[in-house]
């Protein structure tokens, strides 16, 4: 194992645990409950009213560095380093050096996960993917990549663009990625001011638009409009790639087996394809959010990270399905985007979920590939979906938050015994021990009952319907 590789492991662990220290996985509720007082809160969807949401963000800015990562020859391999780094920061205090430099040595194996599998090139197709990083305390970082070959001539190797943000909006930054490589085949001095204009400039609130001024050669002086989705909870998120490599019955199955908190494992040839429908499948959760191991673009040095016992969720390349196929893997459901089948199963994916909800959530999905929809119709139809099965699961939390003063407690017990249905109700007595699970009822403890997010907006829906019906 090379210095570059061992250096990169150790900041590795220091960044990419997702949603609390790794430990074995305990069986049973007994296990579960003494998981809860540990849970370390991830990354959550942030519900407020609009005039929040602008304040919020307009302190923000759009990244916090663009990174140029290119592949230099070490002895017959290649190994991926940063050419440069904008801004360059300075007079950092120690903690915050030593962080830079972790997610500095972590960032080039994520823009080049397949370093080892490269050789000089004359065409080459740019791609466009994403990785997160997530810090001890759960905080994310998200890396925004364009793997594009560099203006010239005769045979080269690519760079990778990555642009490192606090914040998930993959359409946006996919955006800017677009004005980067028009930039980078002018030249690289070009890319610096207009990142200096974009750093300069406040990350929109949902909805709005921000204009960039930036000058090219030859061109002059342009306005660059980017415009933040209306909708901040998909942002991140489209479906289209989703249906396009699996089939709705395999997504249903997914689905559940992550409700379980199960280990899972995506291959594809692509890393556009690994990215984009890892975090769509993981945007299904909504209102829960997935706690553990999340690593869309798994770097192949760290692929005995699939040894783990806690539950995951990584996306790798399908050259390295071999070296994948002779590790000792516990009991996983393992998905081929390329093919769109499953190579690994645990045996119950089909049983897991309750049986009419199932058939519910597959008519409904099956119904909207017959329908030509564009990709917002069909992020919202996916969205609606999948939320109408959480109202039927757990859309009668509010019942059961019983005030005591300051305090609000959750009646789990009366909450799950209220069900009517035995098949929901049993479900429920598995899903309930989950960590995603007493995340949400920790928020429900923790928020004033007068809030009202995009779930509650659903649930009041949902009865109004069920009202007028009768």
């Amino acid at each position: 194992m090379s210095e570059f590789t061992s250096a990169f492991r150790r900041s590795f662990r220091r960044l990419t645990w997702h949603g609390g220290r790794p430990s074995p996985r305990p069986g049973g509720a007994k296990g579960r409950a003494a998981e809860k007082a540990g849970i370390e809160r991830s990354i959550s969807v942030e519900e407020k009213k609009p005039e929040q949401e602008a304040s919020r963000y307009s302190a923000q800015s759009f990244f916090e560095y663009l990174v140029v990562v290119s592949l230099k020859k070490s002895g017959a391999a290649y190994e991926p380093q940063i050419a440069y780094q904008f801004p360059k920061r300075e007079n950092l205090m120690r903690s915050q050096k030593e962080e830079e430099e972790n997610l500095l040595k972590a960032i080039p194996l994520f823009c080049f996960p397949d370093c080892n599998t490269w050789a000089p090139l004359t065409e080459y197709e740019s791609e466009t993917f994403s990785f997160v990083l997530t810090k001890m305390d759960g905080s994310r970082k998200f890396g925004y990549c364009r793997r594009l070959l560099p203006r010239g001539g005769g045979a080269r190797l690519p760079e990778v663009f990555c642009i490192i943000s606090c914040l998930g909006c993959f359409g946006l930054f996919s955006q800017i990625l677009d004005e980067v490589e028009k930039r980078r085949q002018i030249s690289l001095a070009v890319i610096y001011p207009f990142m200096q204009g974009l750093r300069e400039a406040a990350f929109p609130a949902p909805g709005k638009t921000v204009s960039v001024k930036s000058f090219i050669p030859e061109s002059g002086t342009e306005i660059i409009k980017l415009t933040r989705p209306s909708d901040s909870r998909l942002e991140h998120v489209d479906f289209s790639s989703l249906f396009k490599h699996l089939s709705e019955e395999n997504v249903i199955q997914i689905f559940a087996s992550l409700l379980l908190e199960r280990r899972l494992i995506f291959l594809a040839e692509e890393l556009s394809i690994l990215s984009q429908c890892i975090h769509g499948i993981a945007a299904l959760l909504y209102p829960f959010t997935w706690q553990h191991t999340f690593i869309p673009v798994l770097p192949k040095v760290m692929v005995d990270i699939v040894c783990s016992p806690t539950p995951f969720v990584v996306g790798v390349q399908r050259q390295f399905l071999e070296q994948l196929q002779e590790l000792p893997i516990e009991e996983c459901l393992m998905v081929d985007l390329h093919s769109g089948t499953f190579l690994k199963t645990v045996g119950d994916e089909h049983d897991i979920l309750p049986h009419k909800l199932y058939k519910e959530l597959l008519n409904a999905l099956q119904n909207q590939r017959k329908a030509n929809q564009s990709s917002q119709e069909l992020n919202d139809m996916v969205t609606n979906t999948f939320v109408l099965f959480f109202i039927k699961i757990v859309g009668h939390y509010s019942a059961h938050l019983k005030q005591n003063g300051n305090e609000t407690t959750f009646q789990e017990r009366q909450f799950r015994k209220s069900v009517t249905s035995k098949s929901i109700r049993r479900f429920l007595k598995t899903f309930m021990v989950t960590q995603m699970f007493s995340l949400f009822v920790q928020e429900l403890q923790g928020q004033p009952c007068s809030q009202e997010g995009f779930f509650e907006q659903k649930i009041k829906e949902h009865q109004e319907n069920r009202n007028k019906v009768k």
